[in-house]
């Protein structure tokens, strides 16, 4: 028995693949085809449609990097097969990668109507099903030569990923341009042995229903005239008719396949190709919807469908259609598929904010579901996010990429910091990218690991990454899959049907609280270190410009901008896509996005200087502006005032070399070689510093992870450091505050300021780094004198506690984490925090004394730099400049505020007098997040703030202006009823928040 069926496997195989698959295109006849190569970025479609193609021969190569190639093919179909299905067969030189990691065409009509995409796993364009005969053929393609730059192991380094770079030799030939006679009934049998072949594979040895498709498969290869394969392959599928026919059983796992292309909105492509992407993909979408009355699909990333309706207006038509009819949807209302670790508490509202508000504005359609496939873990604040956004439902698939531990749910709720749950279900199937191949579907069912409770699981089916969708094979191959005795059941379903029947069957499922850690990626929280600056200084001008405006447009007439603070969050949040402020995309990609970061800046600065200056009027007085959510200096917050001195700081040399800095509050001991020996805290007269140890320690480790270059660090990095001790210089700085530091190393450099400003428990480290190595990750290390059990690092509205040991592997496997601003650590009694202005890598360790003190040392190692070669094989080179302080003494209180303050410095300038501020808030837990004019141009204010200590709190927030009405909103600023309601006495409100509660408030002014 064994034998026999290892041998029909075997026949299987050598069958369909020599016999049988090269049967469905029975005869062909060659296409006449020209050519005109594009000069340089991609034209428009009447252009290309027009230019003068010259003759070009199957078997040429075609296509220099990232060009783009305008196909003309023509022929005539032949007289003699009238009544056939006819359709081209357009190989532009595919290889055996994956559909978007490679040349890809999209076919249009003579008239500059799209028709299809084309990619390896879709080259066909349907003629006549029938034709005459005789029917002439003219199609145009616009080919794009996108080089191939993702080899999977070795990554290789490569120039590819820039077209500054790339090269002009051809990289593609091409392979066929025929038409061809089409013979569904062998394509049709082609499905039933591939979906039974499959299915018998994964069944159980010695099952029953193994033997049964063994069978019925070896006695339709025995009705297959090898000779004869059009003329028999009826006869051969009426030999499976009983075994397809078989049902499943009532208990089989039942999967809800929805169509779906994640579409990565930059990665091994420039943005610019991504717009293409999303045309062929939607363009053959469409067109199987019309083909295909049960398929459904689905598309997230508003910024996606915002280009078809800009880019392909012919493309959106069909699309508006077929989401009229329920078939193409609307997914995930978020502007893109972003990382969730990094973007900060606005931004991260925002990404729903304008996701859903374009969706339901373009369909009226309310998304209820965060769809997050490929993103790389999932931040402890961003359940209460999706809640006050509408939604309730969250998807993702990465998580079953971690490397040591297994995820014990695919359906559960997660909790977030402030108690939020949402219902969430990752995909057992394990792949986003499914194909309803019998191995993935079986998978999904063993794999699933609520049995017994739940039974329902979704699987995403279609080729993504770079696109391409579902094929009409995956929707063959799920019909019969739909009720087939040995498999789950698959059926076509919108997300929202398959969470309503997933939630209704599971009503009580088990709960995870904190985040969702992705064990694998952590160097993406470091890789690409310009791209995470202007990101981080985005969000803060962007918080700064809507502050500002608002208050001038209440307090003077100010024009308030909204279509460019509008246009500005869309291009932020577009770059916070989880390939682009991750840091592993190709050199084009974060070359324009440095690009667009100084341009936003000059943009969003211009804004905030024109309101200053309405708002500060024409005079002398100088004045400060604070943006920050807390008082400072005697300036309010979200106000401006007059600068106030604040003692002074003393600079005196150390007995045994380098410098003592004294403020009255901190004492910082810097060595010769610039290091931080001590950092006292005069008051609590407490010292920072380990025993025996340094802070302010650069450290460099190799970094050459297994596998994904600019992805991972893995653990074994640090087996091997070089502290960087030696000095080039120390020096006193010329203000009296501050000490300079240059080191060499390698062949790079860094110059440091170490300085203590008066009146502030802080020290300020300003370090640049000219750097050029490869493969090495450089660490700030900070070796605290703490015993501490677990620490504090912000997330969005809020903060979260990871622990400092190691006990389990879950723990030992968050050996590089994720902090917005702050990272603290702390005794009952006093703690300390370090704040940063634009890193995000970090971790925390502890370490028994080696000086023979029983306690242990706590080390906060800040991630500075990486320089991985694979996409970017220059990544990071350059100059680049940090700024961090070391809070000794600090309450995380004092972590939320030195954070915020860090991130935005004052605004000097002059005027006329004090601003007071639009809204003030009698309690420092209570932080503003966001002052604004509502979305919808009404002048309404609109405040956001959340309780940040992780405390209850009551706070009184005070108009600066008559208010004739106040709502509690959602994200989308439509009236929200959860919560505990405000309690309004004029312009006063009061309001009592649970620890991290997020709130959204709107104002109506009188």
């Amino acid at each position: 028995m064994h034998d026999d069926r290892n041998l029909v496997e075997a026949r299987l195989r050598r069958v369909l693949d020599e016999r049988i698959r090269p049967a469905v295109y029975p005869k062909s006849v060659p296409l006449q085809v020209a050519v005109w190569h594009a000069p340089g970025e991609p034209v428009p479609v009447a252009q290309g449609l027009a230019a003068e193609a010259a003759p070009i021969e199957v078997g040429a190569r075609w296509g220099a990097p990232w060009g783009t190639s305008w196909f003309r093919v023509t022929g005539t179909v032949p007289e003699a097969w009238a009544g056939r299905t006819v359709e081209a067969l357009l190989d532009l030189g595919f290889d055996e990668n994956m559909p978007g990691f490679q040349c890809e065409g999209l076919v249009y009509r003579p008239d500059g109507t799209p028709l299809k995409g084309l990619n390896p796993r879709n080259q066909w364009v349907r003629i006549g099903a029938p034709v005459a005969g005789g029917e002439e053929v003219r199609l145009h393609i616009e080919a794009a030569s996108n080089p191939v730059i993702l080899d999977y192991h070795p990554f290789r380094p490569t120039r590819l990923g820039d077209k500054d770079t790339a090269g002009h030799e051809p990289q593609y030939t091409l392979t066929r341009m025929d038409l061809a006679v089409f013979d569904e009934t062998v394509w049709r049998l082609v499905l039933d042995l591939e979906v039974l072949g499959e299915l018998m594979t994964e069944l159980p040895v010695d099952s029953a229903r193994r033997w049964d498709l063994l069978r019925a498969v070896d006695r339709a290869l025995d009705a297959v005239d090898l000779q004869d394969i059009n003329g028999t392959a009826g006869r051969a599928r009426a030999q499976l008719t009983e075994v397809l026919a078989a049902p499943a059983v009532p208990s089989a796992h039942r999967i809800s396949a929805v169509g779906h292309a994640h579409i990565d909105s930059a990665w091994l492509w420039p943005l610019r190709e991504t717009v293409r992407k999303v045309a062929r993909t939607t363009s053959n979408m469409t067109a199987l919807i019309e083909d295909e009355p049960e398929f459904v699909f689905a598309m997230s990333q508003a910024q996606q469908w915002a280009w078809v309706k800009e880019h392909r207006p012919e493309v959106w038509a069909r699309v508006k259609k077929a989401v009229a009819e329920g078939r193409f949807v609307p997914a995930g209302g978020m502007w893109v598929e972003s990382d969730t670790n990094m973007p900060g508490s606005e931004a991260m509202a925002r990404q729903f904010v304008h996701g859903k508000r374009f969706f339901l504005d373009e369909f009226g359609i309310e998304n209820e579901e965060a769809w997050l496939p490929d993103t790389f873990g999932f931040a402890a604040g961003l359940p209460q996010i999706i809640r006050a956004a509408g939604s309730k439902w969250l998807l993702t698939q990465k998580i079953s990429w971690s490397q040591t531990n297994k995820f014990p749910h695919h359906t559960f709720r997660w909790e977030g910091i402030d108690g939020t749950r949402i219902f969430t279900h990752f995909p057992p199937v394990d792949t986003y990218n499914c194909s309803m191949k019998g191995s993935e579907i079986a998978h999904a069912a063993r794999n699933f690991k609520d049995k017994g409770r739940a039974r329902h699981s979704l699987a995403p089916t279609g080729w993504g990454d770079g696109g391409g969708g579902t094929t009409r094979e995956m929707v063959a191959k799920a019909a019969r899959l739909r009720d087939l005795e040995g498999s789950a059941a698959v059926v076509w379903e919108t997300p929202r049907a398959f969470f309503e029947k997933a939630e209704a069957e599971y009503p009580e499922p088990p709960v995870w609280v904190g985040e969702l850690y992705l064990e694998l990626h952590r160097a993406t929280l470091t890789s690409q270190a310009k791209t995470k600056q202007g990101n981080r200084r985005s969000e803060h001008l962007l918080r700064e410009a809507e502050l500002w405006a608002a208050t001038a447009a209440v307090r003077t007439g100010f024009p308030y901008p909204y279509e460019e603070l509008d246009r500005i969050w869309k291009t932020v949040l577009l770059h916070q896509f989880h390939d682009i402020l991750p840091g592993s995309s190709i050199a084009w990609v974060h070359r324009e996005a440095r690009a667009t970061y100084e341009r936003t800046a000059v943009e969003l600065n211009r804004i905030i200087e024109a309101a200053q200056h309405a708002l500060a009027g024409e005079g002398e007085t100088p004045l400060v502006f604070n943006a920050a959510p807390h008082a400072r200096a005697g300036v309010p917050a979200g106000g401006a005032a007059a600068p106030r001195t604040q003692g002074t700081t003393t600079l005196v040399p150390r007995p045994d070399g380098g410098h003592v800095l004294d403020n009255g509050l901190l004492r910082i001991g810097i060595d010769a070689r610039g290091l931080v020996v001590s950092a006292h805290d005069i008051e609590a007269d407490r010292e920072t510093i380990a025993p025996g140890t340094v802070a302010n320690l650069l450290q460099l480790h190799p970094d050459f992870p297994n596998m994904w270059d600019a992805w991972d660090v893995d653990e074994f990095y640090r087996n091997t450091v070089t502290d960087l001790t030696d000095a080039d210089s120390v020096t006193a700085g010329e203000d009296g505050a501050s000490v300079r530091i240059v080191r060499s190393f390698g062949a790079s450099r860094v110059t440091q300021v170490l300085s203590l400003p008066p009146g502030e428990r802080r020290l300020v480290l300003d370090t640049e780094v000219d750097w050029h190595e490869t493969e090495k990750f450089l660490k700030l290390a900070f070796p605290l004198d703490l015993h501490a059990e677990r620490y504090a690092s912000e997330t969005q509205f809020g903060h979260f506690h990871r622990p400092t040991h190691t006990n389990t592997s879950w723990e030992a496997a968050k050996f590089e984490a994720c902090n917005h601003r702050f990272v603290h650590l702390a005794e009952p009694d006093w703690g300390v925090a370090v704040v940063n202005d634009s890193t995000y890598g970090h971790d925390v360790t502890r370490t028994v004394r080696t000086d023979g003190d029983r306690g242990t040392t706590t080390t906060v190692r800040v991630s500075l730099l990486r320089a991985p070669r694979f996409p970017d094989p220059e990544t990071d080179q350059g100059v680049h400049r940090f700024r961090h302080a070391l809070i000794p003494g600090a309450r995380i209180a004092d972590a939320v505020r030195e954070g915020w303050r860090i991130n935005l410095p004052e605004r000097l300038t002059t005027g006329a007098g004090e601003v007071a501020p639009l809204v003030t808030v009698d309690n420092d837990a209570v932080v503003v997040t966001a002052v604004k004019l509502a979305d919808d141009g009404s002048g309404d204010v609109v405040v956001r703030f959340h309780e940040a200590h992780g405390g209850r709190a009551r706070a009184t927030l005070t108009a600066g202006f008559a208010v004739a009405d106040v709502a509690v909103t959602d994200l989308l600023e439509r009236p929200w009823d959860e919560g505990a309601p405000p309690v309004r006495d004029g312009d006063r409100v009061t309001v009592r928040l649970r620890p991290f509660e997020l709130m959204t408030m709107r104002w109506r002014r009188a």
